[in-house]
């Protein structure tokens, strides 16, 4: 239905699986799991500013060289399931395959981790060669090396851009739209931000003067400055731009969906019927056009994107 009406869907696939999920319990060889089948180390990520501890996520690890060894038959399966499910897949935490952040099981925190060298362009080869080249986004947000960089660039898939990223006063930054080239995905803000308004209001007074001179704003009402930064991120270069519903609202941080590393109120938002005016729906229209992102469909085919 949603393709007979010109619309995509973009699914995402997470990086690893949960310890009691089936594929654990199903096929343990595919994991670094022991003679009783529970984690050596586990996965997540290393201390930095915003955790001294860093993050532990819990997940077993994949043992690459079994995978290696089956030619990643696994991991096509998977892929190739998802795009039964959607038409692009988002690979979330692709640096992940790259080096992945080891932690020994049982520990409570990420401090003792460690990183280790991930299979690289070996797995992405052999999904080309069985399933040939599918519409995939990397999630690369984050730290990011020089090693990940050329694995992106040698898989051929658009990475991430996040312009509620861009704004840092104190450097010079890779989220910044003039920095951007065209073969991404530019997002306003992603399901782990805060809405536009609610990220602009935050803003630190030195990291606010610079969005604004950055945009050469000095006039807008703060109530409307979303769209500032909507038609910032649809005029970039980026081939794929997405705008999540709450910032073409105008919503303040009660349309947040999701807040990293908490439990509860999350995922909870909804759109109330009728929110979505004719009036929107119209200014949405006239900004894909004027940047170039309409979307024509002819004989059943997509031309573009917006």
């Amino acid at each position: 239905y949603a393709n007979d009406k010109g619309i995509q869907i973009i699914g995402d696939i997470p990086v690893y699986v949960a310890f009691d999920s089936a594929d654990t319990w199903a096929q343990p060889s595919l994991f670094q799991l022991d003679e009783n089948r529970l984690p050596k180390a586990v996965a997540g990520c290393p201390p930095d500013g915003f955790s001294a501890t860093g993050q532990l996520w819990g997940n077993p690890l994949y043992d690459w060289e079994y995978h290696r060894k089956t030619g990643y038959s696994w991991w096509v399966r998977r892929i190739r399931h998802c795009f039964r499910l959607y038409d692009v897949t988002r690979i979330d935490h692709f640096r992940g395959f790259d080096e992945y952040y080891s932690i020994p099981y049982k520990d409570e925190d990420a401090v003792n981790g460690c990183w280790r060298k991930g299979p690289g362009m070996e797995l992405f080869h052999a999904v080309k060669k069985e399933l040939g080249d599918l519409p995939i986004i990397a999630e690369d947000l984050g730290f990011l090396t020089d090693s990940v960089r050329e694995l992106l660039r040698d898989s051929g898939y658009p990475g991430m851009k996040v312009l509620q990223f861009a704004f840092d006063s104190r450097e010079e930054s890779d989220y910044l739209p003039h920095n951007y080239e065209r073969n991404c995905v530019v997002y306003t803000g992603t399901h782990d931000n805060d809405t536009l308004r609610g990220w602009y209001e935050a803003l630190a007074p030195e990291d606010k003067e610079m969005a604004l001179t950055y945009l050469n704003d000095r006039g807008t009402d703060e109530r409307e400055i979303h769209w500032d930064y909507i038609c910032l991120a649809m005029r970039s270069v980026a081939d794929t731009c997405i705008i999540p519903m709450q910032d073409i609202l105008g919503l303040g941080r009660e349309g947040r969906i999701n807040t990293p590393s908490t439990l509860g109120g999350n995922w909870v938002w909804r759109m109330k019927e009728g929110a979505f005016t004719p009036g929107l729906a119209g200014k949405m229209r006239k900004l894909t056009e004027v940047y170039g992102r309409s979307v024509k469909i002819e004989k059943g085919s997509i031309k573009g994107d917006s």
